[in-house]
């Protein structure tokens, strides 16, 4: 059985603004066939494409992918592709790309929320590809975004917007823990009165009739991270 093909490296270290990624650029490619369908490929595609190195840093980009991110040529390279992730799934596909990084696993595909142009929150599919040196080793890692067109916009908050001052950002963990008015109150030197207050407030705020749908809209929104107990509100959404 053949070994399989690698994927061609004809930008290395090229950034935003290197001739070899923008339109009517002389090529200096090596005659390989397979060279020219690549760069058609990675600079045509709708499906948005970056090399990162394996600190994650962006090398390259393409116009899809500079478009849907809001970058203009030169800001791009070198920038921390987890920057543009929305801290709901930082964490997480920063992990996945460290498993890449690390040879850990070749491939995945995962769901991805992220920020795009003016800081616009935008949902989509990424696949994070391992790409091999010829000795062997992980080389950089291929990236694919495949955004989610939705007629009803972003549902998920940008966590750039403070969303919660301290009290309300506790008292949102509290009642997503399952804790009573009387426990909130105890906790957090309150009156039963004072928590109500604060739970109406975060009502109107999230625009939400009761507690179970407070929360539900919360997680949806990304505010709470996934796969934590009990839950927090992310610090991102907490004013100062």
């Amino acid at each position: 059985m053949s070994a399989e093909r690698e994927w061609p490296t004809p930008m290395k270290n090229a950034g935003l603004d290197s001739p070899e990624i923008l339109p009517d650029a002389p090529r200096n490619w090596s005659p390989e066939p397979y060279h020219d369908n690549y760069l058609a490929l990675f600079e045509q595609s709708l499906v948005c494409i970056a090399n990162l190195d394996l600190e994650f840093r962006i090398m390259e980009a393409n116009r899809s992918f500079a478009r849907q991110f809001d970058l203009n040529p030169g800001q791009g390279a070198g920038r921390d592709f987890c920057e543009l992730l929305h801290p709901s799934v930082q964490g997480k596909l920063k992990n996945e790309l460290i498993r890449l990084a690390d040879g850990q696993s070749p491939r995945f595909a995962d769901h991805l929320v992220a920020l795009g142009a003016k800081d616009a929150v935008f949902r989509g599919e990424m696949t994070g590809i391992a790409v091999r040196s010829g000795v062997g080793r992980v080389d950089r890692i291929l990236v694919l975004v495949d955004p989610e067109h939705s007629e009803t916009g972003p549902q998920i908050a940008n966590a750039r917007r403070k969303l919660f001052s301290p009290m309300h950002a506790r008292i949102l963990e509290g009642v997503a823990s399952g804790e009573s008015t009387v426990q909130l109150a105890t906790k957090l030197f309150l009156s039963r009165g004072g928590v109500e207050y604060h739970v109406s407030s975060l009502l109107r705020k999230m625009k939400v009739t009761n507690r179970p749908a407070l929360i539900s809209k919360s997680y949806s929104l990304g505010v709470f991270a996934v796969g934590q107990w009990p839950p927090r509100v992310r610090p991102e959404f907490v004013s100062d």
